[in-house]
C-alpha cells in the first residue's frame, strides 16, 4: 500500500510540469490575443478558430504594435473590441472610416463602406451619425438614395473655428452615402460625416468629446444577427452620487407620486416657492401633483432624488394638426431653478421629409436640427417616423420650426399631423407614437433638471447638516449653498460561512493541484482583461488612431508594459520622486537596460472619480511630444497604458540651476530657439500653453530642455490663435490671453519674457512674501526699467559676472516680450536671433527701435517700445555695422 502512494505522489510531481507546460502552449480558441485585445468566439486568428472567412483575424504589425483586422469586401478594417453585444444582435468594435467633403489634402483617406453580401450591418442600437462642419445640412442616405437621417451642424464664428452635429438613426443598413448641403454662403468648406459608436466618446453639445475634423477614423459598431444582450451597456447608465452611511426628513405624497426634499406640499415652512407642490383634486376625486411654474400649472408624473429631475407633463411644443396647432415657443424656465434636461431627454419631431431646426433663446441662435427620412423608403411606406436632435446642457427654452423638402411620395400629404417637441427617454417613442391619436393630446412627459448629478463618491457629515427622509430611503450631507452629498440606502447583509473540516488523501491532493492550475490560467486571464481596460479607459484606442492614421507625421511610440514600470520604480517607492505638481508624480527609474529614465505618472482622479477630461490632456501631451525632434525639448521615450492610471517615460534630466551669465545666456537662446521651431519649424505649428521656470529643464551638459506638453496644441497653418478654455500659471499668463481666451504664438512670447526676467533677476514671478508693490516681478521688473533702476533688482552674481551692456539688451528685449499688446511682442524667431547676436557680440550691441512716439536713452527708453525693433552689432576690425533683419 506504501508502495503505490509513493506512486502516486510521483504521479502527481510529475504533473505539474505538463499542466504548467499546457499553460504556456498556443492559447485557445476564444482566448487569442493580438496586441491589446482579445480575439473571442466566432472571431479567431488560428484557422481552427473561425467558420466563415468573414471572422477571419489577421495579426498585423503597425507603428503602434501588432494590431487585429477583419477583411469586409476588400477593406482592412481593424478590430479594437470583440466582446461587444447588441440588443438583437452580436457585434463587434471596429475603426470605421470616414467621408471627407470638400477637403483636399484628405480626400484620399475617404473610403465609402460597403456590408452588403456579408453578415455585418450598422445597428442603431449602438451607433450615432455625426458630422464636422459648420452651417451644413449633413444627410445619410440609404443605397436607393431615400434619406434615412440627417443633422445641422451650428454656424462657426470664424473660419479657424470648428463645429459640427450628430444625430440617431433608426433601423439596419449595410451601406450608405453622404450628402452636404450648404445652409449659409460661407458654409461650403471641409466637412465630414462618419458612422460612430455612440457609447464610446463623451456626450457633449455640439459634437461628442475627441471628434474633429482630422480623424481619418472613428469606433463603430458592426453587428450580426442574434438575440442575446449580454451588456450591461444595453441599458443607458444615469450618473449617480456614490454610497456612504445614513442619518432624517418628510416624505410627501400626491395621487401616485412620492416626493421629498426639495420639493415640499404647499402650505409647509421653509420651501422655495419654486418647489412649492400643489395637491389638486379632479372632478372624478384623484389627486393629481401640480408645480407652478412661471405661471403654468405642469402635472408632476416622477420624481428622482439622486438623478436630479422631475417628470413633468409639458406642453407639446410645435404641432401642426388640421384641428389644433402649437407655435413652437416652449416654456420659458429663466430664473425658475429648473433647466430642460440634456440626459433624460431627447428631442424627438414626428414626420417625414421635413427639416426640423431648434433655436435657443434667441431666434438667431440655431443649436441644432435634422432631416426626417423620406416618406417612402425601398418603394413602401417607412415606418420610421421621425427624427431626433441632442440638446445642449442648461438650455431653458427654445423654438421649433419645421419645413418641408420636396419629397416624391404623397404619403407626407396623407398624414393629418407633425409635431416636435423635448420627450423623456422613458417615453418609448417606437410603440406609443403609433398608439394615440397625436392630433388630441396637449402635452408630452418631459424631465426638468433641478439638479446637476455628479460620478464619485462623497461622505455624509456627522453633524447639523445631514438629513435624512423620513423611510429612510435617501440621506444627504449640505456641503455648500448649493452642493449636496447624496446617496441611496442599502442594507448590507453579511453571511458567515463556515469550513466544516476536510480530509486529506491523493484524491484531495490531485483536486487541489488541477484547482490551483486552473486558478493561475483564470488569474492571467483577468490580469490580461485588467489591462486592456485601463488600456481603454487611459485613451489607448484614442492614441492608436493617431499612430494608424499619422497625424502630423507621428513617430513610433514605445508602449512600456506595467511591469516594466513597477521594476523601474521599484513599486513607485517614494524615495524615488522627482517632484510632484498638478499633472501629477514624476519618478525616477531604471529600465531593463540599465538607462535613467525618469517616469510621469499622470494625475487622473480628481476627488474619488476618474477624470476623462485629463485623458485627452495625457493623450494630447503624447502625440504632441511625438511630433518633435528638438535638442532643446523633452524627449519622450514612450508611455504605458495599461496600468490604473497611464505613464509617461521621458528621458532622464537633474534640475540644477547654473550661475553664471554665459551659461544663462545660453539657456535662454536654446529655449528661444526650440519655441522658435514649435512655432515655425515644426510640422504642424504648436503653442506650448505653459511656458515657465519649472518646464525647463537642464540635462547634465546644462542644455535647456522644454518640457510638460499636456496643455500645448496643434494648429494649422492657416490659424492665427487658439479660442481656448483659459488656462495656464499665474504669473507667466498673457493678459491678453486672459482677457479674451484667444491663444496666439505671441502668448509663448510673454510668457518666455517672464522667464527671461527670472534669469536675470534670480526672483520668482509671483512671491507671497514680499510687500504689495514688489509682488509681481513683471510690474517690479518694468518699473525699474521706466525709473532707470534696472540694476537694483538684476542678480548680484549676473552684474558681477555679466557685461553691463549684454545685460540692458536682454533687458530691453524682455520688456518688448512683455508688451500687453501682443502685435506689438517680436516672434520668437526674432528673439532667438536677437539673443544669439547679444552672445556673438561680446557686449558689442546696439538696440535700434523704429518708435515714433518716444527718444531711446542710451540704456532704458521710457515710452512703448516696437516690435521692429532690430539689432546691430559693430565690427571693430573694420567699423563696418551689420544690421539683422
Amino acid at each position: 500500500m506504501g508502495f503505490h502512494f509513493i506512486l502516486l505522489l510521483l504521479f502527481l510531481f510529475l504533473l505539474c510540469p505538463i499542466l504548467q507546460a499546457a499553460e504556456s502552449q498556443e492559447p485557445a480558441c476564444g482566448e487569442e490575443v493580438c496586441g491589446n485585445v482579445t480575439i473571442f468566439s466566432p472571431f479567431g486568428i488560428n484557422r481552427s478558430c473561425y467558420t466563415k472567412p468573414w471572422f477571419r483575424v489577421t495579426c498585423k504589425p503597425t507603428p503602434g504594435g501588432e494590431k487585429p483586422f477583419i477583411n469586409v469586401n476588400g477593406i482592412e478594417l481593424e478590430v479594437l473590441d470583440s466582446t461587444y453585444s447588441d440588443a438583437d444582435a452580436d457585434a463587434v468594435l471596429i475603426s470605421n472610416p470616414v467621408t471627407h467633403i470638400n477637403c483636399d489634402h484628405l480626400n484620399e483617406a475617404s473610403v465609402s463602406m460597403d456590408l452588403s453580401g456579408t453578415p455585418f450591418f450598422f445597428s442603431s442600437n449602438r451607433n450615432n451619425f455625426g458630422s464636422v462642419g459648420c452651417g451644413n445640412l449633413a444627410t445619410i442616405l440609404s443605397k436607393e438614395s431615400d434619406s434615412l437621417a440627417g443633422c445641422v451642424q451650428p454656424r462657426c464664428d470664424d473660419d479657424a473655428s470648428e463645429s459640427g452635429c450628430y444625430t440617431e438613426f433608426t433601423g439596419n443598413f449595410t451601406s450608405y452615402t453622404v450628402n452636404m448641403t450648404a445652409m449659409y454662403p460661407d458654409s461650403k468648406r471641409c466637412a465630414s460625416a462618419f458612422i460612430f459608436n455612440n457609447n464610446f466618446f463623451p456626450p457633449a453639445y455640439p459634437l461628442p468629446t475627441g471628434i474633429n475634423i482630422g480623424t481619418t477614423h472613428f469606433p463603430a459598431v458592426l453587428s450580426w444577427n442574434s438575440t442575446y444582450c449580454g451588456d450591461p451597456g444595453c441599458t443607458r447608465r444615469s450618473p449617480r452620487l456614490g454610497h456612504t452611511n445614513i442619518n432624517t426628513y418628510n416624505v410627501d405624497s400626491c395621487g401616485n407620486v412620492t416626493f421629498h426634499y426639495p420639493f415640499r406640499m404647499k402650505g409647509q415652512d421653509n420651501s422655495n416657492d419654486g418647489f412649492k407642490v400643489i395637491c389638486n383634486k379632479t372632478a372624478n376625486g384623484e389627486k393629481v401633483p401640480l408645480l407652478n411654474i412661471n405661471g403654468m400649472n405642469l402635472q408632476i408624473l416622477d420624481f428622482s432624488f439622486l438623478d436630479g429631475i422631475v417628470k413633468v407633463n409639458h406642453p407639446i411644443t410645435y404641432l401642426n394638426c388640421s384641428k389644433n396647432h402649437h407655435s413652437g415657443m416652449s416654456l420659458n424656465l429663466t430664473g425658475t431653478g429648473f433647466y430642460y434636461s440634456n440626459f433624460f431627454n431627447v428631442f424627438w419631431s414626428s414626420g417625414c421629409g421635413n427639416l426640423v431646426t431648434v433655436f435657443g433663446n434667441e431666434t438667431n441662435n440655431l443649436i441644432g436640427g435634422c432631416l426626417q427620412p423620406s416618406c417612402r423608403i425601398h418603394n413602401k411606406t417607412s415606418s420610421i417616423v421621425g427624427c431626433s436632435i441632442p440638446i445642449p446642457q442648461g438650455l431653458s427654452s427654445f423654438f421649433v420650426n419645421m419645413s418641408s423638402r420636396v419629397d416624391s411620395s404623397d404619403y407626407r400629404r396623407k398624414r393629418s399631423c407633425e409635431f416636435a417637441s423635448l420627450i423623456s427617454f422613458s417615453f418609448d417613442l417606437t410603440s406609443k407614437l403609433d398608439d394615440f391619436d397625436i392630433s388630441k393630446r396637449t402635452h408630452i412627459p418631459t424631465q426638468l433638471q433641478w439638479g446637476t448629478p455628479m460620478f464619485g463618491e462623497c461622505y455624509l457629515n456627522d453633524s447639523s447638516d445631514t438629513s435624512c427622509t423620513s423611510n429612510g430611503e435617501y440621506c444627504w450631507s449640505r456641503l455648500s449653498s448649493n452642493h449636496l452629498c447624496a446617496c441611496k440606502v442599502i442594507n448590507d447583509i453579511s453571511y458567515l460561512k463556515s469550513c466544516k473540516g476536510c480530509s486529506t488523501s491523493v484524491g484531495t491532493l490531485f483536486l487541489l493541484l488541477a484547482t490551483w492550475s486552473m486558478y493561475k490560467v483564470l488569474k492571467r486571464k483577468q490580469k490580461i482583461m485588467l489591462k486592456q481596460k485601463y488600456f481603454k479607459r487611459n485613451g489607448g484606442l484614442l492614441l492608436q488612431q493617431h499612430l494608424s492614421s499619422n497625424e502630423g507625421n507621428v513617430e513610433k511610440i514605445k508602449l512600456f508594459t506595467s511591469k516594466e514600470m513597477e521594476k523601474a520604480t521599484d513599486n513607485y517607492n517614494e524615495n524615488r520622486i522627482l517632484g510632484q505638481g498638478g499633472q501629477g508624480t514624476v519618478y525616477k527609474g531604471m529600465l531593463i537596460d540599465g538607462s535613467i529614465v525618469a517616469i510621469k505618472k499622470s494625475k487622473m482622479v480628481e476627488g474619488k472619480k476618474f477624470a476623462e477630461k485629463k485623458v485627452e490632456q495625457f493623450i494630447n501631451e503624447v502625440i504632441i511630444l511625438s511630433q518633435i525632434n528638438h535638442r532643446n525639448v523633452f524627449k519622450l521615450l514612450g508611455c504605458c497604458l495599461e496600468a490604473e492610471v497611464p505613464l509617461l517615460v521621458y528621458e532622464f534630466i537633474p534640475n540644477e540651476l547654473p550661475l553664471t551669465w554665459e551659461m544663462r545666456l545660453r539657456i535662454t537662446i536654446e529655449i528661444a530657439n526650440a519655441l522658435f521651431y514649435l512655432h515655425s519649424a515644426a510640422s504642424a505649428p504648436i503653442y506650448h500653453q505653459d511656458i515657465k521656470s519649472s518646464n525647463i529643464l537642464l540635462d547634465d551638459k546644462y542644455r535647456a530642455k522644454v518640457s510638460d506638453f499636456g496643455t500645448s496644441r496643434s494648429v494649422t497653418l492657416e490659424q492665427t490663435h487658439l479660442t481656448t478654455r483659459v488656462q495656464g500659471t499665474f504669473g507667466y499668463m498673457d493678459p491678453e490671453y486672459f482677457r479674451s481666451s484667444q491663444f496666439t504664438e505671441k502668448s509663448d512670447v510673454y510668457s518666455f519674457g517672464v522667464v527671461l526676467i527670472e534669469l536675470l533677476t534670480g526672483q520668482k514671478p509671483i512671491s507671497a512674501e514680499q510687500s504689495e508693490p514688489v509682488r509681481s516681478l513683471v510690474s517690479y521688473f518694468l518699473d525699474s526699467m521706466q525709473e532707470n533702476s534696472l540694476f537694483i533688482i538684476i542678480d548680484p552674481m549676473v552684474v558681477k559676472d555679466g557685461p553691463e551692456q549684454e545685460i540692458i539688451v536682454v533687458a530691453l528685449l524682455a520688456k518688448r516680450c512683455l508688451n500687453l499688446n501682443g502685435k506689438k511682442r517680436p516672434t520668437m524667431k526674432q528673439v532667438a536671433m536677437e539673443l544669439e547676436l547679444v552672445k556673438a557680440s561680446g557686449g558689442n550691441v546696439i538696440e535700434e527701435c523704429g518708435d515714433e512716439e518716444s527718444e531711446i536713452d542710451d540704456m532704458i527708453h521710457s515710452g512703448e517700445t516696437n516690435p521692429s525693433c532690430s539689432m546691430s552689432r559693430t565690427i571693430t576690425t573694420d567699423s563696418v555695422t551689420f544690421p539683422l533683419n
